[in-house]
């Protein structure tokens, strides 16, 4: 934990700070942009951290090794360490909220946000799901990095929005392998198990309760992400729609100034008024 509260000072005092002060964004768009930064370079060390013993251990050309050699307590020590590595992390995010001064109002989703986080890498570490907990980790990193390194080009320049476009799709389908691949491991290969006994001293909790509780509980997660990430896209398709129509008035408004300073130069509709030059009428008068 006092190693992730180091490399997130380090991060922030040398990389994200020197950003700001050049940018000189708002203070709304410099939290999430302090916030995106951590995230990003978290993710993406993670995600890289976690493939690596995914090639290593051989758990992508083999997808039964998710499920077989059930309980996985003999686990490598660099998965081990990756594990203790992620609920520090998580949990020094906590005084976090503190240090970044979040605003009351944000401090609630966050806890909710580190919470559900906790709750799953610590789950699938004490049930002995760490080849599942894995590769679902590192899917849920690589769209969240994507999602976070896209904010951060979106707050240096707003007309960026093509990687939106394609973490949006990514979302939806990281979404929809996370639950197959829970399916496979939980209701076709662990169900077929031969050994579904209860058994803390083997670290054995293949029965029928625990594995339809962690199946809900991932499912209940995956439509909590969906139902968020819709009403996320909602909301910038309002911005988007709203701030069409007020541009096309800006248009109409500045297009209007100028045919008024015509008017006033010129007359209406191209003939020339009284206030701008005597009528042929007054000019008869005149001379006569």
């Amino acid at each position: 934990m006092l190693v992730a509260i180091i490399i997130h000072a380090i991060i922030q005092e040398y990389v994200l700070d020197k950003i700001n002060r050049k940018m000189h964004f708002s203070k709304t768009k410099h939290s999430k942009f302090n916030e995106s930064g951590q995230l990003s370079a978290f993710y993406l060390f993670s995600c890289v951290w976690g493939t690596s013993i995914l090639v290593s251990e051989n758990y992508i050309s083999d997808p039964t090794s998710l499920w077989r050699d059930y309980p996985h307590t003999l686990i490598p020590f660099q998965m081990k360490f990756f594990y203790i590595l992620q609920l520090a992390y998580w949990f020094h995010a906590f005084p976090e909220l503190y240090f970044q001064k979040t605003k009351k109002e944000d401090i609630f989703r966050q806890i909710v946000y580190i919470g559900l986080y906790l709750f799953h890498i610590a789950g699938a570490y004490l049930l002995n799901l760490t080849h599942l907990g894995l590769v679902l980790l590192v899917l849920h990193y690589f769209v969240e990095f994507l999602f976070h390194i896209s904010r951060l080009f979106y707050f240096s320049d707003e007309k960026y929005q093509k990687g939106f476009s394609l973490w949006a799709v990514l979302f939806v389908l990281g979404r929809l392998l996370t639950l197959i691949l829970s399916v496979l491991t939980f209701g076709f290969g662990l169900a077929r198990a031969e050994d579904q006994q209860l058994n803390f001293s083997t670290g054995n909790f293949n029965i029928l309760a625990v594995r339809i509780s962690v199946l809900a509980s991932i499912c209940m997660t995956q439509a909590f992400m969906m139902w968020k990430f819709i009403n996320f896209q909602l909301r910038r398709w309002r911005e988007h729609s709203s701030s069409q129509p007020q541009s096309v008035k800006k248009k109409f408004v500045s297009a209007k100034g100028k045919t008024s300073r015509k008017e006033r130069e010129n007359g209406i509709n191209g003939t020339v008024t009284s206030n701008g030059a005597d009528s042929p009428r007054s000019r008869k008068d005149k001379s006569s």
